[in-house]
This record gives C-alpha cells, structure tokens and sequence, in this order.
C-alpha cells in the first residue's frame, strides 16, 4: 500500500487546482492509499469504487456518516441500513419519480427555469453560475416542499454552510461550527413549518412526507426535518454544479453544443458524460465493516474509505479515451445512466444510489432546453476561461456568457 507522500495530497493547493493529473497516478500507482490527515483509505480505481457502492457482500457501511453529515443534518436515511432504510426510502422515492414527479413537479420546475431567465433573456448576457444554476435548483425543492422562496438567500447560506462542512477534509473549526450553527437554525425554521403542514395537509411535498405511511411506519418531525435539509444540501450544490459543468464542457467543444442545440434529445447524453467527465461530487466515504482487499492491498474493520469518483470516472480501463468529453462515446449507457444501474458512479450505486437522481434528469432537460432557447448564439465572455474550483464537490464558480437576445 502507498503512503500519501508518493503522491500528490489531496489536501494540496495543487491538487485543489487540478486534481485530474492526481487521479491518474493514483490509479496507476497508488490505488490503495493511507492516508493520515483524514484518517482515510483513499481508493481511486473504478473497479473498487464501484465494488464498495454496490456492496453486494454487505463489506461497508455507511457509518461514517455519523461523525460526516449528522451534525448539520440530523440523523439521515444515509445513515440506515437494512429494513430500516428500505421503509425509510420506500417512504420518500415515490415524490421523486413516475406520476408525481411528471405531474406535480414537472410544471414547477419549468415555471422556475422560466422566471430566472426571464431576467436576462433580453440583455444579451449573464452569468449562468449566479444568475441560474445556484438559484434554479433550490428554488425548485423549496416550490416543491411548499417554502417561501422569499428565504432562499437562507436556504442558499445553509447549503453552502453544509457542503463546506461536509467538505471540510482540513478540519476547519470555523467550517465545522458554521455547519453546526445551519443545524440549530435550520431546525428553528424548519419543525415549526412541519407542523403546521401536519395539520393542513397540501399538495406540496412537505405533506406528502408528514402523511406517508409504509408498514404502519410515518416520518417524525425529525426525520422529515433531516431530510428537508439534505435535499436541499446534495439537491441544491450538486445540480447547481452540474448545469455550470455542463454548459462548461459544451462551450469548449462547439460541435457537440451544436448538436444538443439541434436535437434536445441529446440533452440527457450531455448530463451523463458530464457526470462522468467532471462530476459535481469528486469524493464519497464508506466505513468497512471487516477486513476487505482491494487494489493495492487491504483496508481494516473499522476505517474510513474515501472512494474518490472523480478518479473512477476517468479510469482508462472502463471508459476509452476517458480524459475526452464526448456525449458520443458507446462506453457509457444514457438509458442507465440516472438508475441505480448506471454505468458512471456520480450517483454512487446500489442501494445508497441518488433518490434525486430523476429529479436533476429533469431540471436538466428542461433547464438546458430553455436555456439553449433563450441564447441561441451563446458563446463565452470575451476572454473567459471557465476554471474548476472545489475538492469534496467541484465545477466552475463563475461562467459569464454572451449571447443575441430572442425578439418577439
């Protein structure tokens, strides 16, 4: 096994600006890391990153989220295993696709789409990181829970405070106690709204979680609670990113932009290869729960596992060429490629794979599809390199576009 020092460290400024370069050598010298800052087994092979999510020999837990997320969550379906988690999910995946995501949710996020281009549609310019993709997601699950968006600059503080939090590899106390601080205020405005909805059942989502019911078990105030904010944490940063990446890897590869602008269709190809070419998620831990061989030698009971995504998708024994983008490329499945059978790993799989994952399919289509109708020559800034920034989750913080205005 490689010690970090052979390597460069993910904690390094120069991993921060590019980890890609990283990625490989690690997978082709180090595919089993120790590595002693974060207390983890850093792995960065596809093959062990996609044998630790799928867990089909019940090898790893998802434990770690105890010390990772409960303390700006609360405690998380991510964090059940067994019939528990099965009820608990039963509970809340059907909001999240069929009948109720077309009929309930599909006309919210176009109405959402539509509102924040209707506000540069006719300047001829934005910047589709702050004018669209940071507000668009969260304005959608907070129309979708039933919330005010009057209070997404809240809900938009709360995200950010939580992703660092989760992010926060370094252990920042400031980080660590601003993400504590999201829990305690997040509680404060979240249980009261609960229980007034419990009382006044809507059409909203937040009623449709107080009134589930599966095997005679419902949801606490608590639970509802937890989940709320996780969906706003991983629903909000990770589509967020993954429309800034998207029209990122478009824009520097004009051919393939012209093509998706020529057939929608495409639009779902462009998502997955950008979720397997610069996904918003670069890392996600697993704890063992005995003593497992991997590539390059063997994890412990008991350790933290940082399955590094970011590297897996790039691997050139899965994926021809993987340092390409091409939504034409025949080694990645697009009919897969939002179930928990998907041949990419930004979802993770098995049976922690992404409830939302059919959500963000559709906030993309429709998000992509007006915004390709609205910019019809869209094009870069004058001078405008777009830059990856991030570690934990990762995509362009800026992406300032030019474009001729729509008349009529």
């Amino acid at each position: 096994m490689s010690t970090a020092q052979q390597v460069p460290d993910i904690l390094s400024p120069e991993f921060a600006a590019d980890p890609y370069p990283a990625y490989r050598v690690m997978r082709e010298d180090a595919p089993l890391i120790w590595h002693q800052a974060t207390e983890s087994y850093i792995i960065s092979r596809y093959e062990d990153v996609e044998r630790v999510f799928k867990d089909k020999a019940g090898e790893f837990t998802t434990d770690n989220y105890d010390w990772q997320i409960e303390p700006v969550h609360g405690k998380t379906i991510l964090q059940l295993s067994g019939r528990e988690h099965a009820v608990r999910r039963a509970l809340v995946a059907p909001a999240f696709r069929g009948s109720d995501l077309q009929e309930k949710f599909l006309p919210v996020i176009e109405r959402n789409s539509r509102e924040l281009i209707d506000a540069f549609r006719h300047t001829g310019s934005a910047d589709l990181v702050t004018d669209y993709a940071t507000r668009f997601p969260v304005n959608v699950i907070a129309d979708m829970l039933g919330l005010s968006k009057a209070d997404h600059a809240r809900f938009h503080r709360w995200y950010t405070s939580v992703i660092a939090f989760l992010g926060n590899l370094s252990g920042d106390p400031e980080v660590a106690a601003a993400g504590e601080r999201t829990r305690v205020e997040f509680a404060e405005y979240m249980v009261p709204i609960i229980r007034e909805r419990r009382d006044s059942l809507g059409d909203d989502l937040l009623s449709t979680l107080c009134a589930a019911e599966v095997d005679g078990v419902r949801m606490s105030d608590e639970d509802i609670k937890a989940f709320c904010s996780l969906l706003l944490a991983a629903g909000g940063e990770t589509t967020d990113k993954a429309i800034a990446s998207i029209f990122a890897n478009l824009l520097a590869h004009p051919e393939q932009l012209a093509a998706v602008r020529e057939d929608r269709g495409l639009i779902a190809r462009a998502f997955a290869e950008t979720l397997r070419y610069t996904p918003p998620v670069h890392m996600i831990m697993r704890q063992s729960a005995h003593e497992v061989a991997l590539s390059g030698g063997t994890i412990p009971a008991g350790a933290t596992v940082t399955c590094l995504i970011g590297a897996a998708n790039r691997d050139g024994d899965r994926y021809q060429d993987p340092d390409r983008f091409d939504i034409f490329r025949d080694d990645l499945t697009t009919a897969t490629a939002f179930s928990a059978a998907a041949d990419h790993l930004a979802f993770a799989l098995g049976r922690h794979f992404c409830v939302g994952a059919l959500l963000a399919k559709a906030e993309v289509e429709i998000g992509v599809g007006q915004l390709l109708d609205a910019m019809p020559d869209l094009r870069f800034a004058d001078g405008f390199d777009p830059v990856e920034q991030g570690v934990f989750t990762r995509g362009p913080q800026s992406l300032p576009v030019r474009f001729t205005p729509v008349t009529g």
